[in-house]
């Protein structure tokens, strides 16, 4: 989906909201304010695709998604969806193994349906049947209580102020620890801690660096296996579109803003990079919190310097590599399921990831292979005879930061050189792995860190935004609610990451700004503390 033009159309200049960004985020919390709220919501794109990372992109007879790749089987989830889209947008189920984990020459099946997981994990691991019980009500547990942390996000701040500690407590006691340091209490196999950690990409860190509480998350969603959007990823935007539409609203792609307007303490509009201002009253930042605070909020006011230097004790979550290939084939031809492969060179990843950091010809810590072309039931109808495949792997982004200030499509001999060896070295790790296509690669495209920092407007190329540590969730600035008046947050930064996370954002984001429990209302939640919401790839 492109949107309209910024310009080639003409805007009007005065909205009752203006998001900025057009992720799944923004493009929830405007849908909810027209939807509940009655407003009349401008979303602005920088970029000429709408949906941030759950936009499409094409080349001759390929598209992929360049960041969703599938979704959990979460009943919760999937209301919200079709409350959002009053139904518009369907779903495909994944296989009943919806995830293979591969860890050197062992595989392991991730079923659907928790008891059939828990099931299979005590068939691999036969004397650590006790370990799997204790994993699992380690992760219910946790999400037991991470509603009742959203809601504190959403609630009037004096309300938080009074009640914030006890409400993110429970939660806290869980998405406080590692990862790592939560497993060494369940088990002391190697080995099975390697398998349950090894999606550790979906959520951007390792064992040792990651909260326990995304862990869960992720975890909990995908329980009940994997599903992904009929039509592939660019249906949420085009199938969301029509709800902010209805009251007048509009999503307009090319249209940068160069910062958010205050005027006496509160959010006043926008001024576009060409200068001009757009007003309403109420401005929605889908850019990240480091980007709003840092670049587009100018204010120096003690609330805000209090925010920024909070964010900046915060690190960036991981860069990453994405190969995106195409097969003169389809993907019934090829023997393709859509199963989703994560292969792993040995059950240490902390260890993988320091030994790769440090040495680029060292082995990819983590490979994520998916089949969109296999996983999307109409796939065949608009690219007939043809398959595609994404292949991701984190990187650092300090080895491409010599680069930053070179333009897209206009780097060096070097960087380039440097990135066809790089998609040279995934592409052959596709044809090991997935040997059907070895010899039968059409096309095949690198995106860097660079790519992402161009297309996301991420500094450092970051695809979940704030790191998934400890630490983030304890930051108390990760709210909707903002210094001054009128201006909210929404998408990963607010509540957790991902797109099904970024989507919840947009959600708590309405909530505060409405007064309303929004997450009972479009079916996503009661208020009680229940399993709670995950971030997908």
């Amino acid at each position: 989906m492109t949107g309209l033009s910024y310009k080639q159309h003409a805007i009007e200049e005065r909205w009752d909201a203006i998001v900025v960004g057009s992720g799944i985020g923004g493009l929830a919390a405007a849908a909810l304010l027209s939807k509940h709220g009655g407003k009349k919501v401008l979303v602005l794109e920088r970029h000429y695709a709408v949906g941030g990372y759950t936009h499409s992109f094409h080349r001759p007879g390929y598209e992929w998604d360049v960041g969703l790749h599938y979704i959990g089987q979460d009943a919760h989830v999937r209301r919200a969806f079709d409350h959002l889209t009053e139904g518009a947008l369907e779903w495909q189920p994944m296989p009943e193994v919806y995830d293979r984990v591969i860890i050197g020459d062992r595989a392991y099946d991730l079923v659907a349906g928790a008891e059939r997981f828990r099931a299979r994990m005590k068939s691999y691991f036969p004397g650590e049947g006790a370990a799997v019980d204790r994993y699992i009500a380690a992760v219910r547990s946790c999400m037991k209580w991470m509603n009742l942390y959203s809601a504190e996000k959403a609630v009037p701040r004096p309300v938080a102020a009074l009640a914030g500690g006890l409400m993110r407590a429970p939660f806290l006691r869980w998405a406080g620890r590692t990862t790592a340091d939560v497993l060494r209490g369940i088990t002391s196999d190697r080995e099975l801690s390697g398998v349950l950690t090894a999606q550790w990409a979906d959520y951007g860190l390792p064992p040792e660096r990651s909260s326990f509480g995304v862990h869960a998350m992720v975890v909990s969603h995908y329980f009940e296996g994997g599903a992904y959007p009929v039509g592939g990823a660019s249906r949420i935007a085009e199938t969301i579109a029509p709800v902010i539409e209805r009251n007048g609203g509009k999503i307009v792609s090319s249209a940068e803003v160069a910062e958010i307007l205050l005027e006496n303490g509160r959010a006043a509009g926008v001024r576009m990079a060409d200068g001009r201002a757009l007003r309403a009253p109420l401005v929605v930042s889908d850019a990240g919190a480091r980007n709003t605070f840092e670049h587009l909020v100018r204010a120096e006011g003690a609330g805000f310097q209090a925010v920024r230097s909070e964010i900046a004790s915060a690190k960036p979550s991981m860069a990453h590599l994405s190969l995106y290939v195409g097969v003169k084939q389809a993907a019934e031809q090829l023997g393709l399921a859509g199963t989703n492969l994560w292969v792993c060179p040995n059950y240490d990843h902390d260890g993988n990831v320091e030994r790769f950091d440090k040495d680029p010809a060292a082995p990819f810590p983590v490979l994520f292979i998916s089949f969109p072309s296999a996983k999307d039931p109409q796939f065949a109808r608009r690219h007939p005879g043809r398959a595609t495949i994404e292949v991701v792997t984190p990187v650092p982004y300090d080895w491409f930061s010599k680069w930053a200030d070179s333009g897209w499509k206009r780097r060096s001999a070097e960087y380039n050189s440097f990135k066809e060896e790089l998609a040279r070295r995934l592409q052959s790790e596709l044809e090991r792995h997935v040997p059907a296509v070895a010899g039968k690669i059409d096309y095949a495209e690198l995106s860097t860190p660079l790519t992402t920092r161009h297309f996301m407007n991420y500094e450092q190329g970051e695809a979940y935004g704030l790191a998934a540590t400890p630490e983030r969730f304890r930051m108390r600035c990760l709210t909707p609610v903002t210094p001054a008046r009128g201006l909210y947050l929404t998408g990963q930064d607010v509540a957790s990451l991902g797109v099904t996370g970024a989507f919840m954002g947009g959600v708590i984001a309405a909530s505060a700004i409405l007064g309303r429990n929004l997450m009972a209302a479009i079916g996503a939640g009661t208020g009680e503390p229940r399993p709670g919401k995950a971030p997908t790839v």
